[in-house]
């Protein structure tokens, strides 16, 4: 039996902001195709990173740009972070006011899965952890510098850790 369950993507966004971004969204070019690389490493041999949207930060690396956010509440910090992989809730910051980031400070595993990753890995479900994990602040309403800057420094990042496949953890 399959259960539908509906997703409120709008649920921790202010109705004026969800507004804007679903105008924006509206007014967008339509997709026409989307790059894909099939994922060829079998999951037992594969070193995993994770990516997440969240805003989350390791000190003592800089914390994600808030009060230019709050300055400018359409811009997002385009910048990236690396977490390692023993990080723990404890050890980590989100920064970001475009999500409610309590759940998260609450369940790190909601935004960067690095226990249910470690979970597979000790299963051997998974091959390897990658020894960092990334994360940028998901809102972004021009992209341009994220994907200029930012995407290629992960992947090479990514490359020097052997990482052969990436999980989004969109927030």
């Amino acid at each position: 039996m399959t259960v539908r369950v509906e997703v409120d993507s709008w649920h921790f966004v202010p109705p004026r902001l969800a507004a804007l971004l679903k105008a924006r969204i509206e007014a967008a070019p339509a997709v026409t195709s989307i790059p894909f690389t099939p994922f060829e490493t079998p999951l037992p041999e594969a070193r995993i990173a994770l990516l997440s949207t969240a805003g989350i930060s390791y000190p003592p690396d800089a914390p994600f740009d808030m009060d230019g956010e709050r300055a400018n509440p359409v811009w997002g910090d385009p910048s990236w972070r690396q977490i390692p992989a023993t990080a723990t809730a404890a050890d980590v910051e989100v920064n970001h006011l475009h999500i409610d980031t309590s759940y998260i400070q609450r369940d790190l595993n909601v935004a960067l899965p690095l226990e249910r990753l470690a979970e597979l890995v000790a299963a051997r479900e998974v091959g390897a952890s990658a020894p960092r994990h990334y994360s940028v602040m998901g809102f972004q309403l021009d992209g341009t510098a994220q994907l200029r800057d930012s995407a290629p420094a992960i992947a090479a990042a990514m490359r020097i850790d052997g990482v052969t496949g990436a999980v989004l953890a969109p927030v």
